[in-house]
């Protein structure tokens, strides 16, 4: 064969290899067009927060029961020189309550009528990382109460403490859920009960329990207290849902969602609706917010009911409070995390009227 037969050849190859590729992006140029053109319009936030130094991952909400309208977010800016800070619902950072600094915190949650000296206060707890603790704070007035913080996983070389999710049972007591950065494959979350001593937080554990699939991480958590149930994000899968008796002895739990997220499902939240609502988890790469089936059983596989695209960017956290928070909020709130430093705070009746049910 000749020179040129073979330069002929060459040239074909490069020309189909072109081709194809020209043909493959063109391919995902119009798919992309079609999604944007399916797209519903995106629910926008009725309140940005202020930006954070470094970088949003978590919000909880403490709710001012004296007066609703004066209730605090409470945000996680995640890195080693991050910490906790506090916002009035307008998203203002409150300059009366300190910034809480933590070496990289990650998620908070936030429960009410603790026992400490002697009284019942509110308080929040949040992740540090870093420092394989988790930290205690007393609300509303922002201060650490837990004598340097609560290390925990202490019986594992896999440790970096990541989500938390606070549970109150019905004879009062109050135990911290505690996901990681990586773990085994069953008794990935601890559980753990909070109590007081010489006037300070600490923690014991209960419990270990909850599988992980092996893909990606389990961060969020979220627990919905009336039914005694908490959900986890195993990132890569789905969600998983188990018990949250602290006396629970099963292993066993469900696991739903598979297939309805564009990559990482995220964050959890609980709408509570006299009973009834909606678990809420982040579809992080496609800017939405899957709603399931509120469940009363551990053993009911929540139902997809659809989901709400919204003007938050691959959201990590959120948080549900489905009461009135003045004339502002006045079915509610929902707030987001964005990746621009910030929190997104929605009216609840907003975004439940955007609900898109096709799949």
């Amino acid at each position: 064969m000749g020179n040129n037969s073979w330069i002929m050849i060459l040239l074909s190859i490069i020309f189909i290899a072109v081709f194809v590729a020209c043909d493959q992006d063109q391919n995902s140029d119009d798919s992309n067009q079609i999604e944007s053109l399916l797209t519903p319009d995106k629910v926008e936030a009725y309140k940005v927060s202020d930006p954070t130094p470094n970088d949003t991952d978590d919000p909880a909400v403490w709710i001012n029961k004296t007066d609703p309208s004066k209730s605090i977010l409470i945000g996680t800016d995640k890195d080693t020189e991050g910490g906790l800070y506090a916002f009035d619902l307008s998203g203002s950072l409150l300059p009366d309550l300190p910034f809480i600094p933590l070496n990289r915190p990650n998620n908070v949650d936030v429960e009410y009528g603790f026992k400490f000296d002697n009284e019942f206060i509110d308080i929040a707890v949040v992740t540090e990382r870093n420092t394989d603790k988790i930290r205690v704070v007393s609300l509303p007035d922002f201060k650490l109460i837990d004598n340097g913080g609560i290390s925990v996983f202490e019986d594992d070389s896999l440790r970096s403490p990541m989500g938390v999710g606070l549970y109150k049972d019905s004879e009062g007591a109050i135990y911290a859920f505690v996901s990681r950065k990586d773990g085994p494959a069953e008794g990935y979350i601890y559980q753990y009960l909070l109590t007081t001593r010489n006037d300070k937080v600490t923690g014991t554990l209960v419990r270990k329990f909850g599988h992980f699939s092996g893909s990606k991480e389990i961060e969020s958590i979220a627990i919905d207290d009336k039914n005694g149930l908490v959900y986890y994000s195993d990132e890569g899968i789905g969600i998983r849902k188990y018990s949250a008796d602290a006396n629970s002895t099963s292993q066993d739990g469900v696991l739903f969602g598979q297939g309805d997220f564009k990559e990482d499902n995220e964050g959890i939240s609980i709408y509570d609706k006299e009973g009834e609502g909606y678990v809420i988890v982040s579809d992080q790469q496609r800017g939405t917010f899957n709603f399931y089936e509120r469940t009363t059983n551990v053993t009911d596989i929540p139902k997809y009911i659809g989901r709400v695209y919204v003007d938050a960017v691959e959201s990590d956290g959120s948080e549900t409070i489905s009461i009135p928070l003045g004339s502002e909020y006045p079915e509610g709130l929902f707030v987001a995390m964005s990746d621009d430093k910030t929190f997104r705070l929605y009216r609840l009746e907003e975004l439940l009227a955007a609900i898109d049910t096709v799949r």
